[in-house]
């Protein structure tokens, strides 16, 4: 395999969160197959760009070689303005994670603005890649993007080297996702303090890219008094990650909406139960006999449910058993590179 192409990413390739983990996974799995991907990195302002950087980004795209496919992060087909994207005379792949105007928070002008976009962009890609059917699903009745013009290509999973273990001591509730308000961990933290009577403790383990929403998040522990029982930390690189996996009880994240949740992948490789909310793809990827799933939103079903896991020990070890079978079976990076090698060959077919 020679075949070149472009993987266009903006921000740091190696910050670790779930969409730039899956794309610095599929770039390397990529070469590891064969291909000569190169790896154009561009302004961090997105997936709201400056106007300076949507300008440089253009320019970028602009100078690829034409009869060379490439590869776009979803915030630039989610972000760009088309009449510059336009500008990529190549045809492209776009890699959606999950749609820019489902994310929480967004005023209903700013959603509509972000929902335009991408279905303009979507129009002019060759082909576009999705981590789950859910998103597959969103994008053909929501963006307009006909079925097949999309491939699924589920993220993979890197097997640890710690075996998950059942907690000898105090029970212990790890969520993991980046503290802005779609993940939902201030649910969670109402859930926590609706059970102060049992004994746990609680991590929470993620970037702060909201400031404000992270801030909000320390003064709620302060003022729900679980400062001595929940812990926010900041990223971690993936080995002290996988130890925190593996020597968790269970895995909850309250999130309000998931294109996949690669966490629920990560948790279930580590056999850990889990307990979330029935947002997105989340019914997708969290199997029924692997996890508790409640509606969005509702801090005293989750409660319940942590609760359920918490006091129930036949109900937590089944629950861990069959989260430990479906995460054998998950699919690895080069699974995932293999899909989208397909698409890429559609595109430039090897003699």
């Amino acid at each position: 395999m020679t075949s070149k192409t472009t993987f266009a990413v903006p921000g740091n390739i190696d910050t670790l969160t779930g969409g730039y983990i899956y794309e610095k996974q599929v770039l390397l799995a990529l070469r590891r197959k064969g291909w000569n991907v190169t790896h154009l990195s561009l302004p961090d302002s997105f997936p709201h760009p400056t106007e300076q950087d949507t300008s440089k980004t253009a320019e970028a795209l602009a100078s690829l070689a034409p009869d060379e496919p490439v590869i776009l992060d979803g915030f630039l087909t989610g972000a760009m303005p088309p009449a510059q994207l336009a500008r990529l005379r190549a045809p492209f792949i776009a890699i959606t994670h999950h749609p820019l105007a489902f994310e929480a928070g967004l005023s209903s002008e700013r959603a509509t603005q972000l929902k335009q976009v991408e279905r303009a962009n979507l129009a002019r890609a060759a082909h576009v890649v999705v981590p789950s059917r859910h998103t597959a699903k969103t994008l053909i009745t929501h963006f307009n993007v006909p079925a097949k013009r999309i491939t699924i290509a589920a993220p993979g999973v890197l097997r640890p080297d710690l075996q998950s273990q059942e907690a000898t001591q105090q029970p212990h509730i790890l969520a993991v996702g980046q503290l802005v308000p779609r993940k939902g961990h201030n649910v969670l933290l109402d859930a926590l303090a609706q059970i102060k009577e049992l004994d746990w403790s609680a991590q929470i383990v993620g970037a702060a890219s909201d400031p404000e929403y992270a801030r909000r998040l320390e003064q709620q522990i302060a003022d729900l008094q679980l400062n001595q029982r929940v812990e926010l930390t900041a990223l971690l690189p993936p080995e002290m990650l996988s130890a925190r996996y593996a020597t968790a009880t269970l895995f909850a994240l309250a999130t309000q909406y998931e294109g996949y949740g690669m966490v629920f992948a990560e948790a279930m490789v580590h056999g850990l139960p889990i307990v979330s909310c029935d947002g997105g793809a989340v019914r997708d990827t969290v199997p029924t006999d692997a996890g508790l799933l409640v509606r969005v939103g509702d801090a005293a079903a989750f409660s319940g449910a942590l609760h359920r896991l918490l006091t129930d020990n036949p109900l937590r070890l089944r629950l861990a058993r069959a989260s430990a079978e479906h995460g054998r079976g998950l699919p690895t990076w080069d699974d995932t590179a293999k899909a989208i090698g397909e698409v890429l060959e559609a595109l430039c077919p090897q003699s």
